[in-house]
C-alpha cells in the first residue's frame, strides 16, 4: 500500500480573512492602502499573514488596481557599466515605494529600441526609463511617464532629462591633462549623445589653451575593442601622442591594450583617463583615473522624478545636471619629457585624489 503525501497548497486571501475574522475585501484594502485599516484589524491580518506565510499574487494586485508597480528601464549595451550604478540608484529610490525595475536590454539601432520598449509596454509597466537612444515618434506614443537617462541625441521636449553634465566632465578632464603638462592629446570618442557631449566640453577646453585635439571614432561604438582600435589608429598616425582621454573606461581599458601592444607603458609613456568610474576603474590593479558621472546619483533622480510624473501625468518637463567629480589615480602623469613623475596637484574642488 502507497502512502499518499497531503495535498500542500499556497495560503489565499480568503485563507488569511478567515484566520484574521476579517472580509476578504479588508485583506486587500491592508495590502493596498493599510493606512485606511484601523490599527487592531490591521495589525490582526498583518498576523494572519505572517503565521499562515501567504504572498499576495502580483496579478492579482495589479487587476485590483490597475498598477503593476514595475518600472520598465531600456538600456542599449549590457556590456557598459555606466548602467550598473544608474539601476543600483535607481531601485534604492523605488524599492521604499513598492516598485520594481524590469531591465530590457537593446542594442543601438532604432528598431531594436523600439521592440525593447514595446514589450515593456505589453508588460503594463507603470513608467519608462529610457536609456538608449530613442526618437521623437517613439517616445511620443508610449502613453505611460516617461524618463530619459543620459544625454541622447534628440531628447524629445515632452520628456524629462536626468543626466551628468558631461560638457563639464569633459571639460575636467582636458584641464587635468593640461595642467600636468601635456598638449598633444588623444581623445577616444562614439556615437550617440553622452559621447557628442563629452568631446564638446572636452574640444572646446583644449582649443582654449591653444592645443587641437586629436579625435578618433566619432562614428563608432563605446566597447572595448573599439577603444583599442580607435588608440592603435591614434598612436600610429600620431606617435607624439602623451595623453589619451577615453569617453568611457571600457574604452580606456581597450587603449590600454593599444598601448601595451607597441612596448608603450601607462602612466610612464601614455597617460590615460577614463569616464564613469566606474567599478573597472577602481580596480586595484588598473587605478584608471577617471571622471565620475555620478550614476548613481542620476538613477536616484530618475527614480524620483518618474514617481513625480506617475503621481501627475500633467506634470511639465524637468531637464537636471549631475555635477561630475574628477577622480585623479595612478594612469595620469606629467609628459616623460618632463622628468617630473608627480601626481597632479590641482586644487579643483571636484577633483579627488584616491591612490
Amino acid at each position: 500500500m502507497t502512502a499518499h503525501r497531503p495535498e500542500t497548497r499556497r495560503p489565499t486571501i480568503y485563507d488569511v480573512a478567515k484566520q484574521a475574522g476579517v472580509s476578504p475585501s479588508l485583506v486587500s484594502l491592508v495590502l493596498q492602502n493599510p493606512v485606511r485599516v484601523s490599527d487592531k484589524r490591521r495589525e490582526a491580518v498583518q498576523a494572519a499573514i505572517q503565521e499562515l506565510g501567504y504572498r499576495p499574487s502580483r496579478a492579482a494586485t495589479t487587476l485590483a488596481s490597475s498598477r503593476t508597480k514595475s518600472i520598465g528601464l531600456v538600456i542599449d549595451d549590457y556590456r557598459n557599466l555606466w548602467f550598473v550604478d544608474l539601476l543600483r540608484g535607481m531601485e534604492s529610490a523605488l524599492t521604499d515605494h513598492g516598485y520594481h525595475v524590469m531591465l530590457a536590454d537593446s542594442r543601438p539601432g532604432e528598431n531594436r529600441i523600439k521592440e525593447a520598449v514595446d514589450g515593456l509596454l505589453a508588460m503594463h509597466v507603470d513608467g519608462l526609463v529610457i536609456a538608449a537612444e530613442p526618437s521623437a515618434s517613439m517616445l511620443a506614443g508610449m502613453g505611460v511617464p516617461s524618463v530619459v537617462a543620459g544625454w541622447r541625441d534628440g531628447v524629445p521636449s515632452g520628456a524629462d532629462l536626468i543626466t551628468n553634465d558631461d560638457d563639464g566632465g569633459g571639460a575636467m578632464a582636458a584641464d587635468h591633462l593640461l595642467g600636468l603638462g601635456h598638449r598633444r592629446i588623444g581623445h577616444l570618442t562614439g556615437s550617440g549623445g553622452a559621447a557628442a557631449h563629452r568631446l564638446a566640453g572636452f574640444r572646446e577646453r583644449l582649443r582654449g589653451s591653444g592645443s587641437e585635439p586629436l579625435i578618433v571614432g566619432e562614428a563608432g561604438g563605446t566597447s572595448e575593442e573599439d577603444g583599442y582600435a580607435s588608440a592603435s589608429w591614434l598612436l600610429d598616425h600620431h606617435p607624439d601622442t602623451t595623453a589619451i582621454f577615453a569617453a568611457n573606461d571600457t574604452m580606456a581599458l581597450g587603449a590600454f591594450g593599444a598601448v601595451k601592444a607597441r612596448g608603450l607603458a601607462v602612466p610612464a609613456d601614455i597617460s590615460v583617463i577614463g569616464y564613469d568610474n566606474s567599478t573597472l576603474a577602481k580596480s586595484r590593479y588598473l587605478q584608471l583615473t577617471s571622471v565620475d558621472n555620478r550614476s548613481d546619483l542620476v538613477g536616484v533622480d530618475v527614480a524620483h522624478a518618474l514617481l513625480a510624473r506617475i503621481r501627475d501625468a500633467s506634470a511639465g518637463p524637468q531637464r537636471k545636471l549631475i555635477e561630475p567629480a574628477l577622480v585623479v589615480r595612478s594612469t595620469t602623469a606629467p609628459p616623460r619629457s618632463r622628468g617630473n613623475k608627480g601626481r597632479s596637484t590641482s586644487k579643483h574642488p571636484n577633483v579627488r585624489t584616491n591612490y
